[in-house]
């Protein structure tokens, strides 16, 4: 009777720490492709030409959240943990980094259809993008997961209190605040 209870623990932690998870995830996600999209706002509003694209940002930060989520769950990108922490970090960083890549495609092709093009046209219109748009967004994507994969990383190797030093008061070398 008491394993199961131990494992009922067990599991609400595990989803617990799940959820927390993904909605710190979220949360990054949801701050920078806000902060990436406001740049792009400002700068076509420098030529005259909307860009309102907000509601799409909080959607790909909440998709994105999810698949990095179940890549971890799979375990990929497990590959290097045993290196020193930049070579985890930067495989991570690049292999997510893909991961957007892909779910970008599979959303190009979402609002294609739901726009009414078929397979076809969606898949058309997806490759009369600019190259450009791609590559600037790849890149951007792949700086920003750097931080995130790094504490990540740290906090794997060093523990949960790497997390907690962000937010702890401390004191100064002088035993004073």
């Amino acid at each position: 009777m008491n394993t199961v209870n131990e494992k009922r623990k067990g599991l609400k932690h595990t989803i617990l720490h799940k959820l927390i998870n993904y909605w710190l995830l979220v949360l990054y996600m949801a701050i920078f492709f806000g902060v990436f999209t406001t740049y792009r706002r400002l700068l076509l509003a420098h030529y005259g030409i909307s860009y309102e694209e907000y509601g799409i940002s909080i959607i790909r930060a909440l998709v994105l959240g999810k698949v990095v989520l179940v890549a971890e769950t799979l375990h990929l990108g497990r590959g290097f943990e045993e290196k020193p922490l930049i070579v985890p970090t930067l495989y991570k960083t690049f292999l997510f980094t893909v991961c957007v890549a892909l779910v970008d495609v599979a959303e190009a092709m979402v609002r294609g259809l739901i726009g009414g093009l078929s397979p076809m046209g969606a898949v058309d219109e997806l490759m009369t993008r600019s190259h450009y748009e791609w590559l600037s967004r790849a890149l951007v994507i792949f700086f920003a997961f750097i931080p995130f994969f790094a504490v990540r990383e740290l906090r794997r190797v060093m523990g949960e209190e790497v997390v907690g030093i962000f937010y702890r008061r401390r004191i100064s070398r002088g035993g004073r605040l």
